[in-house]
């Protein structure tokens, strides 16, 4: 059992290691030639478009849930509007460059479009219910990129002229920061999805209990108490439906675990209230079931 686990392990870090490297510098790119006053200036405006830029800076940008919580404070602070303020925190953690290269390689095409499709669902509405909920903005305040207001690129020449400085800026915050916000939760996923693949009692778990109805329950209950970022999730998702899991539940425990995080939950009740906290919580299970239910039953 422990050479089948370390063999599984080594398995899994072979195959999703060409996916991070291309992620990792494709985050720094991202970070490095997209301002955050760009993106700002498209959220300021009321209506639904705020909302879809939101939700598609939020899956593109590279950041797990952890990043983006300061972002979204930013937001608040400039005077955004709740509702890309929630669309944003939905798609930022939910999947990313490299979660999208991993689930391509592990889960396929077909899931890997039909996650995107979702979590873009998932911003508008959160986005739109946000729209119509009581919320106070703050006051608007001088744009400035969160991470450097926290000191986290001292040294980095963050966004400094010259090709060589870019050059180093991209690279620190592709292969330095990226991997130091989420390599911890990295190394868990992959671990947990070697031992849920090779340990025979989880699989007969699965198999014998976790078939139909119970496998949505287990998924959702299991993302709402842990969270793993959203590269993470996708070997230990993989793991999971190859011991039976319902591709469905899979999908489900995808976007639950990386969206409701510990840290999101308890910033999201500080800043906005138990009630939008609610909110937010039960539209995220909410659609999450239905979303993986339906991909169930289209995956046939």
């Amino acid at each position: 059992m422990i050479l089948n686990f370390f063999y599984t392990l080594l398995h899994y870090v072979v195959e999703i290691a060409p996916s991070l490297a291309i992620g990792f510098l494709l985050s720094g790119l991202i970070h490095e030639f997209i301002p955050q006053s760009w993106i700002n200036r498209y959220l300021g405006r009321k209506g639904i478009l705020p909302i879809f830029y939101a939700t598609i800076a939020g899956i593109i940008l590279p950041l797990c849930c952890f990043g983006s919580i300061p972002v979204a404070i930013g937001f608040r602070k400039k005077g955004v509007s709740l509702g890309p303020i929630l669309a944003f925190l939905v798609s930022t953690p939910a999947t990313s460059i490299t979660a999208i290269l991993v689930a391509w390689r592990f889960l396929g095409v077909r899931f890997t479009l039909y996650l995107c499709l979702v979590v873009v669902l998932m911003g508008v509405v959160i986005g739109l219910i946000g729209n119509f909920l009581s919320f106070k903005p703050a006051k608007p305040q001088p744009d400035i990129c969160p991470m450097c207001e926290e000191g986290k690129h001292t040294g980095h020449l963050h966004h400094k002229g010259g090709i060589k400085s870019r050059i180093v800026s991209v690279l620190s915050f592709g292969f330095i920061d990226t991997p130091r916000e989420i390599g911890v939760e990295l190394a868990i996923g992959i671990v947990l999805a070697a031992l849920v693949a090779s340990i025979a009692p989880v699989g007969d778990l699965v198999k014998n209990y976790l078939v139909g109805g119970f496998g949505y329950l287990f998924a959702l209950i299991f993302g709402l108490l842990m969270y793993i970022c959203s590269t993470a999730s996708v070997p230990l998702v993989h793991a999971f439906i190859y011991q039976g899991l319902n591709v469905g539940a899979g999908l489900v425990l995808l976007l639950v675990g990386p969206i409701t995080s510990y840290g999101a939950i308890l910033v999201i009740r500080k800043e906005f209230g138990n009630k939008i906290l609610l909110v937010y919580l039960g539209v995220i299970c909410l659609l999450s079931l239905v979303s993986g239910y339906l991909f169930s039953i289209i995956a046939k």
